[in-house]
Parts: C-alpha cells; structure tokens; sequence
C-alpha cells in the first residue's frame, strides 16, 4: 500500500470477526514495526504484549468493557519500563510516553497497511490491566489495541472530521 494511502485511511475499527484470527505472518510484521520504532537515546524501553490465548483474552478484555472489544482475536499492549527509559538531565522527565506513543503508532499503521483493524484505547482500567498481566511497578501502559479483521459488511467511514489544514500548521 502507498504510504499516504496508509495514513488518510487509517480509521478506528469498532467491529471485530471474533471467528477470523490474524495470520501470524502479518502479527509478526507488525510487532516487527513497533521494534524497529525511535526511542529516545535508542533505549528500547518496550515490550510487546500479544494477547491471542482464549484464558489471557478473558483476563484483558476485563479492562475495558465494550461490547465490540470483546470480539477482537488479539489485543496488543505496549508496555514500558520506565527505570529504561531516557532521562532528560535538566528535570528527569523520562521519554517513556513519547517512546511507547511512536512504537504503537508504528504498529497501528503496519496494521492499516495489512488489512488489520486497530482501535487507540486509552481509557481502559489500569488496575485491572495491571493485575492480569501481572506488571511490575517500574511497568506502565499508555494504550492497547485489538488486532482483528473487521467484520463482513463492515464500512469504514473513509471522511475525515478534522480542523482545516490553515487552523493547525502555522509556517513561521
């Protein structure tokens, strides 16, 4: 797929075949994307979690209860560790954000450009998350996503509602 094509047509996917699993070639690519992703300092303060067993599913799907979530076959989780993380020396802000931000947005578009559906969560419920993946204090996760083939029938909306080009950019 052309790159812009990939970009402009990337959209939230909320309607998943729960009976059509992604092949492995194409998870692999994408998790290959999120690897190859900037960090600050090339630190790599990443993992990535492929959530695809049928008893982890049940777990993860505890941490964010909408209905079309639940039909997802994969659910991906980036989860940071934030003692790895670059620190900027002036006030010890660490990179961790920025690091797992650009790595899921690598994946998300490797996804577009596979066929896959994603969808951004950032509301899900920490606690729970935490507890089924049993993270360790030092990890965090700023989103997930499912991974999943849309269901037949499934239209994307393909027009974007965005602010105007001359409302965001400012050439200075």
């Amino acid at each position: 797929m052309e790159f812009y094509d990939v970009i402009f047509g990337r959209e939230s996917i909320r309607d998943y075949d729960p009976n059509r699993p992604v092949e492995l070639e194409k998870l692999k690519r994408i998790l290959e994307a999120g690897q190859i992703a900037p960090s600050a300092a090339n630190k790599q303060p990443w993992k990535f979690l492929l959530i695809s067993s049928n008893e982890m599913l049940e777990k993860v799907r505890e941490c964010y209860l909408k209905e079309w979530f639940k039909n997802a076959p994969h659910i991906l989780v980036v989860v940071g560790d934030v003692n790895e993380a670059w620190r900027r020396k002036e006030d010890g802000k660490a990179s961790i954000e920025t690091d797992l931000t650009i790595a899921m947005d690598h994946m998300i578009l490797a996804a577009e450009n596979e066929g896959v559906g994603t969808c951004w969560i950032a509301a899900f419920n920490e606690n729970n998350l935490r507890d089924a993946l049993e993270l360790k204090d030092n990890e965090v996760v700023f989103a997930i996503t499912p991974l999943g083939y849309p269901n037949e029938g499934f239209q994307k909306q393909g027009e974007k509602n965005r602010k105007s080009f001359d409302i965001v950019v400012k050439i200075l």
